[in-house]
């Protein structure tokens, strides 16, 4: 997850370029530009929803984990909600414009009742959500394929600047990215209910059936804007390739954490790698902090200055990077038994000292 979340933010750190559906660069080299497609079809609009998803499946364990009375549990979610919120404006502050913790947030905030709503009202809300995600990725796509992608998002000169500018793109941003997470958190509730993912043996043909129709659908569905964007198909049809290409995507990010899935309920005795990569999970928050710390440090102007140099291909190189360096710290954390620091004053900060 936190490996996709990675690749799907680098490149919107380079500057100077102009850009495409998906902020990619479109005068590339021919290797960014098969970055570009790789990452439309397989990465971009696909990592964010099984992001979603994990959050309102974690949500129900959290939920199921208290011993209180409905008003009680619903008071600590909503408190955790806040902070997170709380979180993603002083990444967005200090780091990064395109933060989705306070979408969670806002998420968690407005959505905390459905916990308590029957399957079969959770379904139809989600289908229902649909609706608004289609229309605004339809304006989105619109004004594109009109005045082109976003760029330059990071390359103001000084941080005082790209502090102001991050706020006002952030101001933007979260209520659209929060309409893109409501269908994949209440899927994840859903999901949660049957325990899916956390008694995986018991749903192996669910799993492989959404694993292989998901991932095979969110790959159908990108090609056209990955070949679009990737200056390889030039045609007519870009504003639906684009919506397209986002519904897929809903597919795709359930498909993946399906997959994932598939993986532990075949896994008997997880070696040091499956290890590692458990343990980056359990501090996903601070890793995923530190990806937003190291792309500042190696891009914007006013800190390493690359995003003006390199090319996609390169970025997603660094965005590679990034995430071993990150499964390697979480791993030495897990080693010392400490959590990540991130993660521990969430904790702190929702559950309130008790006698």
């Amino acid at each position: 997850m936190l490996l996709l979340i990675a690749l799907a933010h680098a490149h919107m750190y380079l500057s100077g370029h102009p850009t495409g559906f998906r902020s990619y660069a479109t005068n590339g080299s021919p290797p960014d530009l098969l970055v570009t497609a790789i990452q439309v079809t397989l990465v971009d609009g696909r990592a964010m929803p099984m992001f979603a998803a994990l959050f309102g499946y974690g949500f129900v364990q959290i939920a199921n984990k208290q011993t209180g009375e409905w008003p009680a549990i619903r008071k600590l979610l909503r408190r955790r909600s806040l902070w997170l919120l709380a979180f993603g404006a002083a990444h967005a502050l200090l780091l990064f414009f395109g933060d989705i913790l306070a979408a969670y947030g806002l998420a968690g905030l407005l959505l905390v009742n459905v916990l308590r709503w029957r399957d079969r009202a959770l379904l139809t809300f989600a289908a229902a959500a649909l609706i608004p995600l289609a229309t605004v990725m339809t304006f989105n796509a619109m004004r594109i394929a009109e005045f082109g992608g976003a760029s330059n998002m990071a390359a103001a000169e000084d941080p005082l600047t790209a502090l102001a500018e991050r706020l006002a793109m952030w101001g933007v941003l979260t209520p659209l990215l929060l309409i893109d997470v409501v269908v994949p958190f209440v899927l994840g509730v859903w999901a949660a209910r049957r325990k899916l993912l956390t008694e995986p043996d018991r749903h192996l043909n669910t799993l492989r059936a959404t694993s292989v129709t998901g991932i095979a659908v969110a790959i159908a569905g990108g090609l056209p804007l990955a070949l679009i964007d990737a200056q390889v198909w030039h045609n007519a049809l870009e504003v639906p390739a684009y919506v397209v290409h986002g519904l897929t995507g809903l597919a795709g990010g359930l498909g993946y954490a399906a997959l994932m899935g598939l993986i532990a309920a075949h896994t008997t005795t997880p070696g040091p790698v499956l290890t590692a990569l458990a343990a980056c999970g359990q501090r996903s928050m601070t890793c995923y902090l530190l990806q937003s710390v190291v792309f500042v440090a190696v891009f914007v102007p006013y800190a390493g200055g690359l995003g003006t140099k390199l090319g996609t291909a390169e970025a997603s190189a660094i965005a590679i990077c990034t995430w071993l360096a990150t499964v390697v710290f979480a791993e030495a954390l897990r080693r010392q038994g400490k959590q990540g620091p991130a993660e521990t004053l969430l904790r702190q900060l929702t559950y309130k000292p008790r006698p």
